[in-house]
């Protein structure tokens, strides 16, 4: 035996000398062999082998690694060998985009998805692992399946028709190594040629053959005995059986020799073997999509179809032929389909598909009306199960569907009066069968309404609100009002007193923001403009206050959480404020005391409670309330955060502040866009209100070092409108407003009266009002007498005395009124003159103060300062405030008030002094502001509130 078999492993020079025992060598057959070794040794050096055939041998050999790991189970190994085998691919790309992807790869992929879900689907096998074959499968089965996408089309190829891909792959294969063998035998002139190799010496071309399948058999020692040697690729194993013949010592003759008795003799036997295993394969495969269909009967056994053709599934039967249908059959199905809800890998739709056929089968069978009840809970419940995320909405399908299903639900049990349903029903004391007995079913009807209003608001949520869509879905507003009414009714005559406060808060939630123009027309004695509406008008019914009415004084005598209350009585204010009942509105947020206690409550009582707030506030306003609008508006607009306190939509803020999570809880939190508030009227009225009120007070203060803002964003806008370089007419609503507070200052009412009432204001805010020619008129007649006290105000000094007539005539108010007007600003000494009733004039007073009183203010002002600083030390100290402050009913100070010299509930340390001409005192115009109307509110509006509770908690 030649030197070069004993440099090989053992058992190859084992198989080697036993395969030289067993068969008998004619004489001078060594000396040959020796030579052609030689000259096949001299040869390999010089063989020169294709990119190709280099990249692809090296995925041969780590896709035998990794069948070989299959084999036998080791997961780790086989996801170490994957990795490898995935950088390898990658490194020969180019090779693959000129080939295209190597079928023996696609092969693998494809087997291995199979092995890997077989393994995973083998639950006792997965614990009998150890740890790290475990992990290594659950990465592997992972890494695979995302892999394996870019390859989709060609795995599937490969799975219709398994055999005409592997036929290819062998036809491809052989052909190349018979090339490379040819490439091998360049240098080999002088050995014998293969036909008269073949005729002399048949015996020793059988050995090499045997030889070869020995040799595979040690580097796998496995693949040899067990039947699934047939995985393996015989294209791939010709390319190493030429080289291994060559170095074996048969020469190239016994190389070709081999190549094409193997193929010969091999092929056949190849092919039943991968068609035996690829059956059970199938087999299984379509046996396993049966039992996750629902496990159902199916009759009859498998079909055999041509090869490539698609096999038609027929939907699996609920029952097998001839099961007798009754209650507790039904019942039995039912309970097996629920099982599988909320399990990984369940077809919602599917579910949903078998119970409605299921509804079906016990309305064939006239099984009664107990157990459809129950299969339509369940129908409803899945429907609503179809979106597993929190955040996602319905589908319109499935929507339409939900809307359906609770309709036929509601008609059952209105047409039965024998139904009784409730969650306290036990599933044991369930009757369902036709008896005399009513029937018992467990459920609640009013929690599947009120999450079908939940997904009717995420629907409105997600929708675009500028689209034709929205207002398609919006349409469904009054088919979700008619289910809630219906279940209302239904709820009066059956369901307990917290059931009915609850729908009832429903019923609220869609009316409490819709303003009632019929009511409004019938109010102003307005008739319907054509018959059909004065038709419609009457078979409406009762008015929408009526029946916020009815149902607000029901939960607050009957209900007993105050959530559902609290909720009432906020919609109740809204409804009032809409339609311009104000003192209605007034007296109920006065009375419920909700300021108080409202910064406990959740995020959406808050929102509903500052929606409240701010149409309470434009209410005032329309009604010519100015203070009183400016206050209930005050707490969201000084807060910079209106839209977000609203619930109208989110600011940009830093991630410290608000995380994602958070994000996505305050988006579920949105009110829809058809209840937004104008955010522009809002802060047109507020500004407009803060102009009516700080330009008098700022004529009057104008030389007060102590003076004070009454809105610090009214100021903020007067800045800005005074810093700009170049004055242009106003464009927007602010510039219109801030124009209009220059006008007033100087006492220019007619100039005013132009910035704050034309067309683009009016499109823009005033037309928006239902009351439009009314809130104008009253805004013209505000601005007329503001704009008197602070001409009064600014030129009183200008004049010693000036006719009441002349003031009638520049301001275009009735003597009466400038009368008024001019009397309360004496009595209130904000005016320093006197009425000459004869003349109808009035008389200025005019005392200049001395150097000596000046300088004593002067010093009082500081005085007054250092004691309210010291004071502010000691309550730092000790935790109580002094006796100048205010406290609120917690022993708080109250920040917003500073501290009021003669407030309705403090004692009189006014100091009274004569300036500019005419006697002030602080508590004047200040205290009739703050200590009369803040104090008679109390903090209701100043103090309570979704603002003044923690700012970072929303």
């Amino acid at each position: 035996m030649s030197r070069f078999f004993a440099t090989g492993s053992d058992s190859e020079s084992e198989e080697s000398s036993s395969a030289d025992e067993i068969t008998p060598k004619a004489p001078g057959t060594t000396f040959k062999q020796s030579l052609l070794l030689s000259d096949d040794e001299e040869d390999t050096k010089r063989v020169v082998r294709s990119a190709k055939d280099k990249r692809f041998e090296e995925l041969t050999n780590l896709i035998k690694t990794i069948r070989n790991a299959m084999k036998i189970r080791d997961m780790a190994k086989c996801l170490e060998e994957f990795e490898q085998l995935c950088r390898a691919f990658l490194k020969s790309k180019n090779i693959v985009d000129k080939e295209g992807v190597p079928p023996f790869y696609i092969r693998l992929l494809a087997d291995l998805e199979d092995y890997l879900n077989q393994l995973w689907e083998d639950k006792e096998g997965k614990k009998k692992m150890n740890k790290n074959n475990a992990k290594a499968l659950s990465t592997l089965r992972q890494k695979i399946r995302k892999y394996n996408r870019d390859y989709e089309t060609e795995i599937a190829a490969y799975k219709e028709n398994p055999q005409e891909s592997a036929d290819e792959e062998e036809e491809k294969e052989p052909g190349d190594s018979g090339s490379s063998s040819d490439s091998d035998a360049e240098g080999g002139e002088d050995g014998v040629s293969a036909k008269s190799f073949l005729k002399k010496k048949p015996e020793p071309s059988s050995e090499a053959s045997k030889f070869l399948k020995s040799a595979k058999g040690s580097g796998d020692e496995s693949s040899s005995s067990d039947d699934d040697d047939d995985d393996e690729d015989w294209g791939s194993d010709t390319v190493d059986s030429g080289s291994e013949s060559s170095d074996e010592g048969e020469g190239k003759s016994a190389s070709l020799a081999v190549v094409f008795l193997k193929k010969a003799q091999e092929s056949e036997k190849s092919e039943k073997r991968l068609a035996k295993k690829k059956k059970p394969k199938k087999k299984e495969r379509l046996e396993e999509e049966g039992e996750e269909e629902g496990g159902e009967e199916v009759e009859g056994g498998w079909e055999k179809v041509k090869g490539g053709a698609p096999m038609v599934k027929e939907k699996p039967k609920m029952f097998a032929k001839g099961t007798e249908i009754n209650v507790p059959v039904v019942v039995k199905k039912l309970n097996e389909i629920l099982q599988a809800r909320g399990k990984k890998g369940t077809d919602r739709a599917a579910q949903i598909e078998l119970l409605h056929a299921l509804a079906n089968i016990a309305a064939e069978n006239n099984l009664g009306q107990g157990i459809m009840v129950k299969i339509k809970f369940n129908i409803i419940a899945s429907l609503y199960d179809y979106n597993p995320n929190l955040a996602a909405f319905m589908k319109p399908d499935m929507w339409k569907k939900c809307l359906d299903c609770i309709d036929e639900l509601l008609d059952i049990l209105f047409e039965h009066n024998n139904i009784f349903i409730g969650e306290n029903i036990a599933e044991d004391s369930e009757n369902l069968i036709i008896s005399d007995q009513p029937f018992r079913v467990r459920g609640c009807i009013l929690t599947l309404v009120e999450r079908m209003d939940e997904e009717f608001t995420k629907i409105m949520q997600n929708t675009d609100p500028h689209s034709q869509e929205y207002v398609d879905n919006l349409k469904d507003e009054g088919r979700v009002c008619g289910i809630i009414d219906r279940l209302l009714n239904y709820m009066e005559t059956k369901g307990s007193t917290e059931e009915i406060c609850r729908i009832y808060l429903r019923r609220i939630m869609h009316t409490y923001y819709k303003f009632d123009y019929k009511a409004h027309r019938r109010s102003l004695g307005l008739q319907a403009e054509s018959k059909s509406e004065q038709d419609q008008e009457e078979s409406e019914g009762e008015d929408s206050a009526v029946i916020m009415d009815r149902l607000c004084k029901f939960i607050y005598a009957k209900d007993r959480t105050d959530r559902i209350r609290t909720c009432a009585i906020l919609c109740h204010i809204y409804h009032h404020a809409l339609h311009s009942r104000w003192y209605q509105a007034r007296d109920l947020m006065l009375m419920s005391h909700l300021q108080d206690n409202i910064q406990h409550a959740d995020p959406p009582v808050q929102i509903l409670y500052n929606r409240t707030m701010v149409q309470l506030g434009i209410c005032a306003f329309r009604q010519g309330m100015i203070k009183d609008a400016h206050n209930a508006l005050l707490d969201i607009q000084s807060s910079g955060r209106a839209k977000e306190l609203l619930g109208q939509g989110l600011l940009m803020r830093n991630m410290q502040e608000r995380n994602a999570e958070q994000e996505k809880i305050e988006k579920r939190r949105q009110v829809p866009f058809h209840m937004h508030i104008n955010l522009e009227l809002l802060e047109c009225v507020y500004l407009v209100s803060a102009m009516l009120l700080e330009i008098p007070y700022m004529a009057a203060h104008e030389f007060d070092a102590r003076r004070r803002m009454i809105s610090k964003q009214f100021h903020h806008q007067l800045r800005v409108g005074e810093r700009q370089p170049l004055l242009g007419p106003p464009e927007s609503m602010r510039e219109h407003v801030v124009a209009a507070s220059k006008a007033m200052k100087m006492g220019d009412w007619r100039t005013c009266h132009s910035f704050i009432i034309n067309e683009k204001m009016n499109s823009k805010v005033w037309d928006l009002f239902p009351e439009t020619q009314r809130v104008r008129e009253m805004l013209v007649r505000k601005i007329q007498e503001e704009s008197l006290r602070t001409y009064l105000f600014t030129y009183s000094s200008v004049y010693d005395s000036i006719s009441m007539g002349t003031l009638s005539e520049m301001f275009e108010l009735e003597i009466p009124t400038v009368h008024s007007i001019i009397s309360k600003m004496i009595i209130n000494e904000e005016l320093m003159a006197s009425l000459d009733q004869p003349t109808q004039t009035v008389v200025m007073h005019r005392t200049e103060p001395t150097s000596l009183q000046n300088m004593a203010l002067q010093l009082a002002e500081k005085l007054g300062s250092l004691v309210e600083n010291n004071e502010r030390v000691f309550d730092l100290k000790q935790g109580v405030y002094g006796g100048y402050f205010n406290r609120d009913q917690k022993g708080g100070y109250q920040q917003k008030q500073s501290y009021n010299r003669a407030g309705s509930d403090q004692p009189a340390r006014s100091r009274t002094y004569q300036k500019g001409g005419y006697q002030q005192n602080k508590g004047g115009y200040q205290g009739g502001y703050q200590g009369g109307y803040q104090g008679g509110y109390q903090g209701g509006y100043q103090r309570g509130g979704y603002r003044n509770q923690n700012q970072g908690n929303y």
